[in-house]
């Protein structure tokens, strides 16, 4: 019963905490609305859920949070460096083909996310088979090596986080 209600109780939690952020003001009115959304959004859009991704939820996402958390940081400080002290001639912009190993929607997606949320780099497009990942990066000197990095620090983790 309690399944039928609340096909995806982590979604509705995340919806309410989206939405009381989004409107910045914790009052009896947003409380509910945020609950209302978080209630009937996924029950309405539960249908159209094929299977439910199996997300381990324990170290290995804390530790991809933290991850990207500093990897956004120290990319701001990178970029602004490029930018206040680099020609633009001398930036070695390139368009990166990652392969990849995971092939879950849900791992490509999150992947994708995070190297767009990372300043300096931009995810483009996805191989019609889900297999390569196009992406685009500011300053890249050895393209093989930004691949390399991008598979290790990231790619690997999804792996752990989703089974």
């Amino acid at each position: 019963m309690m399944r039928r209600l609340f096909p995806h109780p982590a979604l509705s939690g995340l919806l309410v905490l989206v939405w009381v952020l989004l409107v910045n003001d914790i009052s009896a009115g947003t409380v509910v609305m945020a609950l209302l959304v978080g209630f009937f959004v996924p029950l309405f859009t539960a249908p159209y859920w094929r299977d439910k991704p199996l997300i381990h939820l324990g170290w290995p996402l804390a530790g991809y949070i933290a991850l990207v958390i500093w990897d956004i940081v120290v990319a701001n400080f990178q970029v602004a460096w490029l930018i206040l002290f680099r020609r633009n001639r001398d930036l070695n912009s390139c368009w990166l083909v990652i392969p990849l190993d995971i092939r879950k929607p849900e791992a490509i997606t999150t992947l994708a996310g995070t190297i767009s949320l990372t300043p300096g780099t931009v995810s483009a497009d996805v191989s019609a088979d889900g297999h390569a990942l196009l992406v685009h990066a500011l300053d890249a000197s050895d393209p093989e090596a930004e691949i390399a990095k991008i598979k290790a620090r990231y790619e690997s983790r999804l792996k752990r986080i989703f089974r």
